[in-house]
């Protein structure tokens, strides 16, 4: 009796091990089957990369769909110019030069702009790489008085909850620095606005915007609803007496890493 009394604590030690075993095998295989049964799930892929269709090709039909590719889409010859390292260094500094002028200006005159300028800078937008050169954007480019008025008040009236609400402590006071807040008369002021939208081909969902306000401009502008609102832009040149505030650029060094 006493050595059974002794030996108790060891069945029980060996006994929990035991059932220990059996718990996290089965909770392996539960886990296996699972996985095996559940679609990965890749919580930080483009929810715009879905379209709709759930197609899911496996490695033999890709191949099939890869077959004659070159017959649907045909190829032409394509030759670039290769200029000499000197004229490289040159050309990319004279680049860096023009862009590093680029400001964001709040006061915009009323000055109107040839149209033709605002249909070669879509032009330009429209050459920007796409997946499968899909090209999908709309540019809406308004200039009727009463619809940018519209624009104004719908952008306005989210900015300022922007302001009060949604935007943390630190956001705010950088905004201050810069003496902006919630009130866009640019909108009405600059000939142009270019609201650019990204289509969502077979997706007919629309989420909200940086300005939270993509869904009431979309309905506005009669866009269907496969189109996210994605840029706004006022277009048109400084007033006489425009301001930018005194800002530098990081150096190189603190933006660029080289491995």
């Amino acid at each position: 009796m006493a050595l059974f009394s002794s030996l108790t604590p060891v069945f029980i030690t060996i006994i929990c091990i035991l059932i220990g075993v059996i718990l996290k095998k089965t909770n392996g295989e539960k886990e296996k089957h699972e996985t095996k049964s559940k679609p990965l799930s890749h919580p930080w892929v483009d929810e715009d990369l879905k379209d709709g269709t759930g197609h899911h090709l496996e490695e033999e039909e890709l191949d099939k769909e890869w077959q004659g590719l070159e017959e649907n889409v045909p190829h032409v010859p394509f030759s670039a110019e290769h200029y000499t390292e000197a004229e490289m260094i040159k050309r990319s500094k004279m680049f860096y030069e023009l862009l590093n002028k680029r400001r964001s200006v709040r006061f915009l005159s009323d000055e109107p702009i040839p149209r033709e300028v605002i249909d070669n800078v879509i032009r330009t937008a429209g050459t920007s790489p796409s997946g499968a050169h899909t090209e999908p954007w709309t540019f809406v480019v308004v200039q009727d008085p009463y619809l940018k008025h519209k624009i104004r008040e719908i952008v306005e009236e989210e900015e300022e909850i922007n302001y009060k609400k949604r935007m943390g402590d630190r956001w705010v006071n950088d905004l201050k620095r810069l003496r902006t807040n919630w009130i866009k008369e640019y909108l009405d002021t600059a000939p142009y606005l270019i609201l650019i939208f990204k289509q969502n081909v077979g997706l007919y969902t629309v989420t909200s915007t940086p300005l939270n306000c993509g869904p009431q401009l979309r309905v506005l502008l009669q866009r269907p609803a496969n189109e996210k609102l994605l840029l706004l832009l006022p277009v048109g040149y400084p007033k006489k007496d425009a301001t930018v505030p005194a800002l530098t650029r990081k150096p190189l060094e603190d933006i660029m890493v080289v491995m």
